[in-house]
């Protein structure tokens, strides 16, 4: 803005112009440009000025504002101040009400604590106690465990080998189920073909698994003699005819005397060699006329000792004088198996 100075100057140089010098009209005349130029550079400042003074006044309403709001908040801390000091007092006194509780319970829950750690530490030493035992058990039972599976395992056993002696038991029956079955066949054979001998004091019978051919002093020999007379040679062939088919039969010839003492001499001393002696003829009529295997065939002596009848009468006596054929099944595959039980 222009001063007014300035203007009452410029209005007295233009009234002065024509009565002053022209030196001093130019000194006049660059003062004004002087003033117009100070005027222009007042008036850009003043400019600039307004613009700070706006930007200022900005800054004021800003710092208004935020002063404003910072107050606000002053006022707002403030109340939350005195509610938080109030809030402080109250879990204060809460806090020290809580203590002396505390306190007490703590010193009542502190005997009740120690009750219940006696306690757990009586259960405790009962359940290891329980515990042990049960090891205890449960060794005993696993023991028992082993020895029921070793049991068991030799009760397998004791049944396979049961089961093994009831099959040999049933072959060994069905043998000698076979064996009685061809005692009785070759018995009836015998006795058929004896048949003619039956009351010249011979006689057929099966006892035992055997077969007995008994035949009377009076059929084979004289007495006190061991050559075979010619009916017993008839009656010795018929019997090797039918062994001699039957070879799964062994044949024992015992020669049999009665008690009474034989006075010999020469080959025949007592009752001991007349048994032999007379058993061995009948094997050799049988090994040789026969064609008996003489490996099937064994004689014996038995002189007195095997009596049938104990009586001292001549008809005991007669009945002890005897000789008989024993007629036994090969027990080869009965011996197999018992071998190998």
């Amino acid at each position: 803005m222009i001063s007014r100075k300035s203007i009452l100057i410029a209005i007295a140089a233009t009234s002065l112009v024509a009565c002053v010098p022209s030196r001093q009209f130019q000194e006049l005349k660059e003062k004004n440009q002087a003033i117009v130029a100070e005027r222009d550079s007042v008036k850009s400042q003043n400019e600039d000025l307004t613009v700070k003074t706006t930007e200022l006044e900005a800054e004021v309403e800003e710092l208004n504002k935020k002063l404003q709001r910072e107050a606000d908040t002053k006022t707002t801390l403030k109340d939350s101040a005195n509610y938080y000091r109030k809030q402080y007092k109250v879990f204060k006194t809460m806090y020290e009400d809580m203590s002396q509780e505390s306190e007490a319970t703590a010193k009542a829950n502190d005997a009740e604590t120690r009750q219940l750690m006696t306690e757990l530490q009586v259960t405790k030493q009962e359940l290891l106690e329980k515990e042990r035992a049960l090891e205890k058990k449960q060794n005993e039972l696993d023991e028992r465990d082993e020895t029921l599976i070793a049991l068991d395992s030799s009760l397998n056993m004791q049944h396979r080998e049961l089961a093994e002696k009831n099959r040999r038991v049933q072959e060994l029956e069905r043998i000698l189920n076979e064996k009685d079955s061809s005692v009785r066949a070759l018995k009836n054979k015998i006795s058929q073909a004896l048949l003619g001998f039956a009351d010249k004091g011979l006689t057929v019978e099966q006892r035992n698994g055997k077969v007995y051919v008994t035949m009377d002093e009076k059929l084979l020999f004289k007495s006190g003699k061991w050559d075979v007379d010619p009916k017993g040679v008839t009656a010795i062939k018929q019997i090797s005819e039918v062994l001699a088919a039957n070879k799964d039969v062994n044949i024992v010839i015992e020669g049999h005397t009665d008690d009474v003492p034989m006075k010999g001499a020469g080959d025949i001393k007592d009752n001991w060699d007349l048994s032999v002696k007379r058993a061995t003829s009948i094997v050799k009529i049988m090994e040789g006329e026969g064609g008996i295997d003489p490996r099937r065939i064994s004689a014996s002596g038995r002189a007195s000792n095997a009596p049938i009848d104990n009586a001292k009468t001549p008809e005991a006596r007669a009945k002890n004088r005897r000789t008989e054929i024993i007629l036994t099944p090969k027990l080869d595959e009965i011996f197999k198996i018992l071998e190998t039980n």
